[in-house]
């Protein structure tokens, strides 16, 4: 009886550590949406009225559909790049396990615990060496590093879940290594494939400290939204940009996830 009271007062107390966790987190988040409707450019309250002005502001500016673009065209490049390194670093890591393969993934997945300041830093002085400095090709280099250990963290789970007997049976029936990884095992990992890379699109789009350092005369989006900080008048319709990116990252994690839990399902029945 007096461990079930000791259980139920820790479980009461890590209900309201978690509610003040995600207040703490996403209640700066929410007040973006909040202020980029109000009709002030000062971020305070009370609120002064309901508008849709900033966001009207969004619409023709070239500078603005410039960065945009240069964004989009990044992440796509990245995402590709990306996705395709972690299908097959994965692959050899769980299908192949030799000792080379496991020290190539874990390599891959480093960046993760590098601060972004010393990856960009680093990149900086690789790209001037090699000649074609600050670029958008740079920038799409930096991005793949970026996004790699996501893409190589999804996939490799996504192979570890597949049941080793389907490509064992694969074998017996004659299956080459080619034909098993091109037709059994990338249709089984397909859903994983999309969520990875949504997720490499997402975090390339997103990411500033690298494209920071690697830009050149075309900014990305991210780069695009900083510079306008320094003018306090173009604050509101920052929160409203920042409000449509807030928008559409939540529906393709959104859609990542769904993919993902396809995956595994998938998996589920494949093995039962």
């Amino acid at each position: 009886m007096k461990r079930r009271q000791m259980n139920a007062a820790r479980g009461g107390w890590l209900r309201w550590y978690v509610g003040l966790y995600l207040v703490f987190l996403y209640l700066p988040v929410a007040l973006i949406p909040l202020f980029s409707f109000n009709d002030s450019i000062q971020a305070a309250f009370p609120l002064k009225g309901f508008t849709f002005a900033w966001y009207e502001t969004l619409i023709g500016n070239e500078t603005l559909t410039g960065a945009l673009m240069t964004s989009i065209s990044i992440g796509l490049a990245a995402a590709v790049i990306a996705t395709l390194c972690g299908i097959t670093i994965s692959y050899m890591d769980t299908q192949v396990r030799s000792p080379f393969a496991k020290l190539i993934s874990g390599i891959a997945r480093l960046p993760i615990l590098i601060p972004g300041v010393v990856v960009g830093i680093s990149l900086l002085i690789l790209v001037n060496l090699l000649g074609f400095g600050p670029s958008r090709l740079a920038i799409v280099l930096g991005h793949v590093l970026v996004c790699l250990p996501t893409t190589v963290i999804i996939m490799r789970g996504r192979f570890a879940s597949i049941p080793r007997s389907i490509p064992e049976a694969a074998e017996d029936l004659g299956a080459g290594e080619l034909i098993i990884f091109r037709r059994i095992m990338l249709p089984l990992a397909l859903p994983a494939i999309g969520s990875a890379f949504m997720l490499a699109f997402l975090t390339s789009f997103d990411e500033f400290i690298v494209a920071f350092f690697l830009a050149g005369t075309q900014p990305t989006l991210p780069l695009y939204i900083w510079s306008q900080l320094r003018f306090p008048k173009s604050l509101p319709t920052v929160m409203a940009l920042g409000t449509v990116i807030l928008a559409v990252s939540i529906i393709i994690a959104g859609c990542a996830e769904l993919l993902r839990q396809r995956g595994l399902s998938r998996s589920t029945s494949s093995s039962a």
